[in-house]
């Protein structure tokens, strides 16, 4: 068993879709109509076959109250792997990505925590 598809509620598919793809660099893989939304999924440009993240839109009002919840705790929605912290800080830095939390040395890795703009906190990681 492995996973194939995670997803993060997002306040605004369209929105969504442009920071992941342009501000990120994330591929779209899928963009299906589904009723009043889309089936849109991503993926890393270094893995087109790899795990697909879902945009899923936060129209329940359990889920966005869930997204609320935990960005307004300072909890990550979810996080992604980088191989270098310090240089995707500064691209996302210059792309005016606003960080909540620099990059941080824990242990065997480093964070950081930034704004997606679409409702969530994201951490990246290098370990």
């Amino acid at each position: 068993m492995k996973i194939i598809v995670t997803s993060i509620f997002v306040q605004d598919q369209d929105q969504a879709l442009k920071f992941y793809t342009e501000t990120l660099d994330f591929i779209k893989k899928h963009d299906v109509p589904v009723g009043e939304f889309r089936w849109i999924t991503l993926v890393s440009p270094d893995e087109p076959d790899g795990t697909e993240l879902l945009l899923e839109p936060n129209n329940h009002p359990a889920a966005k109250e869930y997204q609320k919840k935990i960005f307004d705790s300072g909890y990550p929605a979810t996080m992604f792997g980088v191989a270098d912290i310090h240089k995707e800080y500064q691209r996302l830095l210059e792309n005016g990505v606003h960080f909540t939390t620099e990059p941080t040395k824990m242990d065997e890795l480093t964070l950081a925590v930034f704004d997606d703009t679409c409702g969530n906190l994201i951490q990246i990681v290098q370990q």
